[in-house]
């Protein structure tokens, strides 16, 4: 998420945890220690917040010592999965009870043994773990993936589950972790809340591996289309976007060309040309929706527009020409700062 700073009004990615009874930023995923902590007990949450006109989905989380949080996620669903997962464990506080998702509200309860993160190095262990396929489904081909059955399978076999049941649980956790991601339609649909579990124990329900360097290929007009190119890496998202300088702050109109392996967005000349004129590292960006920007020189058009910061805190604006196909663009820029190089 975006985090509003406390000092210069300033704007900043950080890498948000939530606890049963806080929320942790970090600077970098994968850091150690915390930048800080927000308590939730007596705490309120506020959504959509208004304070900030120019900044889209912000919410913002008033402390017990009435001290204000700002946060700005990337598109209106994620906004609402925070504050609904927010709001219930303040709510889990003031009654007494302990925080979880809808995945382990059923009264299972795992064993106090298990640790994701090993579990997760187990999954993927080269000889014993669960074995990465060349699957297909509805006219595509998804590569180094494996089946919601599959992933149960192991987990009764390696005896780190009781029963099919509980393994539903255990990989809706890893699921909800970022330790498994969805591919294909079905399992992302269930991912998303659509089925009565996020993990689904079925042959059609693909997985991966988030490291693994799974791609989709196939004869379809869906997001999960990935063309080949000779230039590097799988070609993801393409299309025109409008593109702000960063130093006249003009806009140019410019081909757009979204990379998963390695990370990349390239940009280039609409009017051809095979060299790029730039790219942009998306690895641990944040890309957030924002309704206009200061000091800045307006396009004649509807400002849909999106920012792209990158890990090291270079800012990007750019401009869809409707806010479904910025909606698309965050999405899939989103999953390529997960998954790619």
């Amino acid at each position: 998420l975006l985090m509003q700073g406390s000092m210069f009004n300033t704007w900043k990615p950080m890498w948000v945890v939530l606890l049963e009874d806080g929320i942790e930023f970090y600077k970098r995923k994968a850091d150690n220690s915390p930048k800080g902590m927000v308590p939730l007990k007596g705490s309120s949450i506020n959504s959509p917040c208004q304070d900030f006109g120019k900044r889209m989905f912000v919410f913002k989380l008033t402390a017990a010592k009435q001290q204000d949080h700002f946060f700005q996620a990337a598109y209106l669903e994620e906004r609402d999965a925070w504050v609904r997962d927010i709001k219930k464990a303040i709510n889990c506080i003031d009654g007494g009870q302990r925080f979880a998702r809808k995945s382990t509200r059923k009264s299972i309860r795992l064993p106090e043994t298990i640790n994701l993160s090993a579990l997760y190095l187990s999954m993927k262990d080269p000889e014993k773990g669960i074995k990465e396929l060349k699957l297909e489904k509805d006219k595509k081909v998804f590569n180094h993936c494996f089946t919601g059955i599959s992933v149960i399978d192991w987990l009764v076999s390696s005896n780190s589950i009781r029963n099919r049941r509980e393994g539903l649980m255990l990989a809706s956790s890893l699921l909800s972790e970022g330790y498994l991601q969805p591919a294909g339609d079905t399992s992302k649909a269930a991912a998303e809340g659509l089925s009565d579990t996020p993990f689904l124990d079925l042959s059609d329900a693909y997985y991966y591996f988030p490291d693994s360097g799974f791609f989709c290929e196939g004869n379809s007009s869906d997001d999960d289309v990935v063309l080949k190119e000779e230039f590097r890496g799988i070609v993801v998202k393409q299309g025109c976007l409008l593109k702000q300088g960063h130093r006249r702050k003009n806009w140019k109109v410019r081909k757009f060309v979204l990379r998963e392996d390695p990370a990349y967005l390239h940009y280039y000349d609409p009017a051809g040309g095979e060299e790029p004129l730039g790219a942009i590292h998306l690895r641990g960006c944040v890309v957030t929706a924002v309704e206009d920007m200061p000091d800045s020189k307006k396009y004649d058009a509807d400002n849909i527009l999106f920012e792209i910061i990158t890990a090291n805190e270079i800012h990007y604006y750019l401009q869809a020409a409707s806010s479904t196909e910025r909606t698309e663009w965050i999405k899939a820029i989103q999953a390529v700062a997960r998954t790619g190089k």
